[in-house]
Order: C-alpha cells, then structure tokens, then sequence
C-alpha cells in the first residue's frame, strides 16, 4: 500500500535555512549575519536602508531615499556579485533571484555570475594570490549557498548545476581551506534534490492509488468504501492530519513557482519566450489539486450515506472539523471543506440540512465571506501571522493561507504594474513587492508540523477515491429525490450512463 512521504524536510535540511554564513575560521573572516525571511522586510515593502548611495542615480541603477527603484538587466546582475569591499543584501539576492526569471533562464544568470566573478577576481588566472581568494572566496561561497538553499530547483537543471561546480571547484582549488565548504554547499543541494524527486515519486503512487480503488469502487461501491468517521471519529485529529498534508506539500513548493506561474514573453526578446516552454510549477499544481481533492473528498463523504441522519452527522462532523482548521491557523482546509459542502449535490440536500444544527456552519461561511475582497478572512489571517511572529511553540506558529487567494493576489500584482519602466529598465519596485508576498509564504512554510502522524487517516485523505460531479448528483438525487424537470432530466441521463 502506498504510504505519505515520510520526507518532511528535517530542521537542518530546510529548503531556506536562514542564515547559513561562510565563515572559516582560520581567516576569522565573518559574513554580515542576514535576517530571517520574516525580518528581511519592513512594512513598506524592503528595508529602507539597505541601499547607500551618493547620487540618486549609479552605474546604471535608479536610487530614490536609498531606495533601488530601477535599473538595467546588465547593472542588476553586477550588483549581485560580490567583491572584495561588497556583499550585496539579502533582501535584494532573494528579489532579483526571484524576479530575475521573468527575463532570463536561471542557468543564464548563472552563467552571466560565473563570468563576473572569474574575471573581477582574477580567478581563472594560473598561480592564484591565495591572500585574494581568501577575501572573496567566502563570500562568492555565502552567495552560492543563498542561491542554492532557497532556490534548489533551479539546480535541476544539468547546465545550472555544471556552472556552480565550476565557480566552487575554482574557488576550492585556489584554496585547500574553502574545499570542505564547497563539497557540503554540493551535497546539501544533492540531498535537498533527491528529497524531491522522491516527493514526487510518492505523489504519483497516491494518485495512482487512488484511480485504481475508484475503478473498484464504480464495480461495487459498499465492499471498498469505508466512511471517513470510521476511519477518524474525532474532528480534531482529523484536522491535525490535514494540517500535515498541507504543511508537507506547502514545504516543497519553491518561491520560483509563483513567478513562473505567470511567465510571459519578454516584450525586449522577439525570439523566445522565457520558460513559458517548460513551466516549473509542478509542486504548486500538486497543492492546488490537492484543495480539489479536499473539496470533492467532503461532498462524497456525505453524499455517500444512504440515511438522512448518517448525512447530517457528517455534514456536523466537517463542521467540527473545519472549526479546528481555523483554530489551528490552517484556511487552506478549511476553505475546502466550506467549499465541499457548498457544492451543489451536498447543498441541494434539504431534508439532510434540516437535521443539521447549522449555526456553527455559518460561522466559519462568515469568516470565509469572499465579500469585499475576502475582508474577513484576511483579518483572520493577519491577525494568524501576528500569532506566529510572536509564537513560543510550532502549533502557535503554524498559519496556511487560503492557497488559491494567495496565488490570486500575487497575479494581480504581477499583472498590475509593467515588468519594464518606458526607457526598458527594470521595475525593480514592482519586484520588492511581489518579494515581500513571496516571502512572508517562506516563512510560514517551513514551520514543522507539530502534531503526531497517523498513517492510518493520512492513508484514507490522500487514496480514498472520491466521486466525479455526475457520481455526486447520482448519489444527491437517489438521496433526495429531484425537485424539478431539470434535475428530473439529469437524473435520468445520469442513471442510463451510469447503466452503459
């Protein structure tokens, strides 16, 4: 049977460990301590003084109070290289990294920063000063690391990867001292790649899983299908497994995929579009389809029961559930288990409603009112995030977002201000933006799910089959018999293809 990855990043292998510093102490060389993701950003969207600059405008860049508002592809690639004197800030690494793929493909920027740091430091030179390795080697490294541990997907790709292995073996033979740093910056990105690719391994067992008992289930339904309360007769368990699966997916989704999401042509680049050939946002589709599965799981689970008051007590059960969502700080389960018994087959069950007591119910449909903007959950969530800023234990820190809404406003904004300023610079503020969203999601991502696993139910939520709209409507209407001709006709059409 197949099993839930049980590959949950470990605290020491976290897809963005903060503040990982190349420091060797032979040297006593010390990088600048970099924040974490929640301190990389102040409430205006960057910090204010990370840019020190004489004149509003420098070698390409456009300066504003300090502020970096602008500037030209080539300038924004030079100020991601260090050098001797300069390390540039983490707030800016993390945007131009981020942003940077709408214009150019990761291993492309790879290679441009390769380039200048073998030519600035002299490093492809024979007879290497090992005094000037010394000075720079850690900080080309510190980059290296900030590159690979917050966007490891991008070293999926073998061109990526044989640019970084040349910069660091450069760096490492110029210096017997930096190899050791070079060989664990490598093996930790090895590690982090195969956790992956064994995620997705088991994702697609789940989904195979759950087609092959779904074939079995049209055949003969009573024989395979157990009821979620037999399963899980307590709402608050049940809603501390969601909470797993929904930390554990959130956890391998990477910052990249949001950017990618919404990759467009290059209006500067007639030739090609940048990535729209390979979309890299598998694991932010898996997310996505597995709020589906949520949604369509709840439906079933309550169409299913042959009896009216069997029907309420699952429609009560969810409830119970989705109320512990929302104390817990996960909205994503919660808005798909409101969605699931909002859907028509379940909503249409009048005679099932009427034996419910509905009052909880509308509280939680209040809280998720996608009214004026979604104002009341997005109360709920800040005031979710200010819990976790401030939170002594991982359950206090836990807070999922309403993923789709998420994705949502981050696609308005992309939307809503150009890539390019009219003298085809790049709109760096529009960049710091997005950054500030993308990376408050980095924060709640990799908190560790602190409840205990339960194969058992996480077996059921991830293969259980779940029935398709037509097998919902069937299951509404044998329940509660249609109200009108319309329904009276769907019915039929359903019964005589169900019968084929």
């Amino acid at each position: 049977s197949t099993q839930m990855a049980t590959c949950s990043l470990s605290p020491g292998c976290h897809i963005t460990s903060c503040s990982q510093n190349w420091a060797p102490s032979q040297t006593g060389e010390r990088m600048p301590q970099t924040p974490p993701f929640a301190a990389m950003f102040d409430s205006s969207g960057y910090n204010r003084n990370v840019y020190q600059s004489k004149e509003d405008s420098c070698g390409g860049l456009n300066y504003h109070d300090n502020n970096l508002l602008s500037g030209s592809l080539e300038a924004l690639i030079q100020h991601l290289v260090p050098n001797v004197d300069y390390y540039p800030d983490r707030t800016y690494i993390f945007t131009f990294l981020l942003s940077s793929r709408l214009f150019m493909h990761p291993y492309e920027l790879m290679a441009k920063v390769c380039h200048l740091c073998t030519e600035q430091q002299r490093l492809s030179e024979p007879g290497l000063d090992k005094h000037r390795v010394r000075k720079i080697a850690p900080k080309i490294l510190q980059l290296l690391t900030e590159w690979t541990e917050t966007f490891p997907y991008d070293f999926r790709d073998e061109r990526m990867m044989r640019n970084l292995k040349e910069l660091a073996q450069r760096i490492a033979s110029g210096d017997e001292m930096y190899r050791k740093n070079v060989q664990q910056l490598l093996q930790n990105l090895i590690r982090k790649l195969a956790t992956v690719s064994q995620y997705e391994e088991v994702l697609a067992k789940i989904s195979a899983t759950s087609t092959d008992r779904l074939t079995a289930l049209k055949t003969k339904p009573q024989s395979i299908q157990r009821d979620i309360i037999t399963v899980c007769n307590d709402p608050y368990t049940l809603a501390q497994q969601l909470t797993h699966i929904e930390l554990e997916r959130l956890n391998y989704i990477g910052p990249e995929e949001f950017v990618q999401a919404f990759v467009q042509k290059d209006p500067l680049d007639n030739d090609k579009s940048c990535y729209g050939d390979r979309k890299k946002t598998r694991n932010l589709e898996a997310y996505v389809e597995w709020f589906n599965r949520l949604s369509y799981l709840v439906a079933t689970e309550i169409c299913m029961p042959v009896k009216k008051k069997h029907r309420a007590r699952v429609i009560e059960y969810f409830t119970d559930v989705a109320r512990e969502c929302f104390n817990i700080g996960n909205f994503n389960s919660l808005m798909a288990i409101i969605s699931g018994m909002n859907m028509s087959p379940v909503s249409r069950l009048k005679k099932t409603w009427a034996k419910v007591k509905t009052a909880k119910f509308d509280i939680l449909e209040h809280q998720m009112d996608p009214s004026s903007n979604f104002y009341n959950y997005r109360t709920a969530l800040r005031g979710a995030a200010q819990r976790s800023l401030t939170a002594h234990s991982n359950r206090e820190k836990i807070v999922i977002p309403f993923f789709s809404l998420l994705i949502k406003d981050i696609y308005f904004l992309n939307e809503g201000c150009a890539n390019r300023l009219p003298n085809g610079h790049i709109n760096f503020e529009k960049f710091w933006e997005l950054a500030k969203q993308v990376s408050e999601f980095m924060t709640w991502k990799q908190v560790e799910c602190p409840f205990e696993r339960d194969r058992k139910i996480l077996q059921h939520l991830l293969t259980v089959p779940v029935f398709s709209d037509d097998a919902l409507y069937l299951a509404s209407y044998e329940s509660e018999s249609p109200e009108n001709h319309i329904e009276k006709d769907r019915w039929k059409t359903l019964r005589f293809v169900s019968k084929v």
